[in-house]
């Protein structure tokens, strides 16, 4: 008994589809050709005027050794380098297993990033914003600039979605080179730190020998154009200094030299903190928005409404067919 009433109620269900066929078949066409419609006149309408444009979003890939980090450690070389509050905003404590990934992804929502990018590009008057120009600006930053990390490869991405490809892209790299900074001045690879003091010392050193040579040499041409000209005594005993200062940078620099090129064998057999695996590129393919999927949306969506609208115009008739139900409605006896 029960099968067959369901039955019933399936063959009812299907009849008022049937009587309703052409109200459904006329709003689900009506959707689609409206949404198709749509969907050309945004694609030749320009960029900046079409209500509903190609938008590119290039990607920047970038290596986080968290290897080399710790809660602690991490810790202790932000507050040496004076930004401890930086580490308790981006819950980063000596107790604690934080990682450099964890801070390179914070860094990405920190307000101090987001008003460099802000001011470097101009976005408040690019995106029209006037009401709460500073905080609506970050809101809206926020949701097309994205940093991403993966833990399996340990590569940290960070992506940037506009309608303009080519802005898109100097964003990223722009974005990209600001965290490099960052991490340089925070000191968290120290071969890498200690490469750039050496090349500075070597340059320093090789500019005071190169001095001392052209000093040596033009002294020489003083006492060899008449040595008597000049107290010779003076001359020689400032003769023996500059060659023992001479010699001592040398020796120093031969010691720097030396220094440099074995810390470089050892960064060759090691991984950054922060490396550059690519830069983005202008992408010549968009990511959104997808247009055939928002026509199937538009279109079921439109469908699953007609035969909602089919029963309720169905149960709305057959409450008026019945006069105990209108009585009930209109409060008549």
């Amino acid at each position: 008994m029960e099968n067959q009433n369901d039955e019933i109620s399936l063959i009812d269900l299907a009849s008022v589809l049937w009587k309703r066929k052409k109200m459904i078949i006329t709003i689900v066409v009506s959707a689609m050709v409206f949404i198709v419609a749509l969907s050309v006149i945004s694609l030749l309408l320009p960029s900046d005027k079409s209500f509903l444009p190609n938008e590119y979003t290039p990607r920047s890939l970038m290596l986080i050794n968290d290897s080399k980090s710790s809660g602690g450690a991490l810790s202790s070389m932000l507050s040496s380098s004076g930004m401890s509050g930086l580490a308790s905003l981006a819950g980063i404590s000596a107790a604690g297993g934080q990682t450099y990934s964890s801070l390179a992804v914070y860094l990405v929502t920190t307000n101090t990033f987001l008003d460099t990018v802000i001011d470097k590009f101009n976005l408040v008057e690019r995106y029209e914003i006037d009401k709460y120009p500073k905080a609506a600006t970050r809101d809206a930053l926020r949701e097309v600039l994205l940093a991403e990390f993966d833990d399996e490869s340990g590569v940290f991405s960070l992506s940037f979605t506009d309608i303009d490809p080519q802005f898109a892209q100097e964003v990223v790299n722009y974005s990209v080179e600001y965290m490099e900074n960052v991490f340089e001045d925070l000191g968290l690879d120290q071969n890498k730190r200690k490469k750039q003091n050496l090349e500075i010392n070597l340059k320093n050193t090789l500019q005071e020998i190169q001095t001392l040579e052209r000093e040596t040499q033009q002294l020489g041409h003083t006492i060899a154009r008449g040595g008597q000209t000049a107290d010779g005594l003076s001359v020689a005993m400032e003769m023996t200094r500059l060659q023992m200062e001479l010699e001592a940078q040398k020796q120093v620099y031969t010691q720097l030299k030396t220094q440099y090129e074995l810390l470089k064998v050892d960064m060759a057999s090691e991984t950054p903190v922060f490396q550059i695996l690519e830069l983005a590129e202008v992408p010549d393919r968009k990511s959104g928005p997808s247009r055939g999927m928002l026509c199937i949306i538009v279109t079921f969506s439109a469908g699953f409404l007609a035969i909602m609208l089919a029963f309720m115009l169905e149960a709305i008739e057959n409450v008026k067919k019945d006069p105990e139900a209108m009585k009930k409605l209109t409060g008549k006896e």
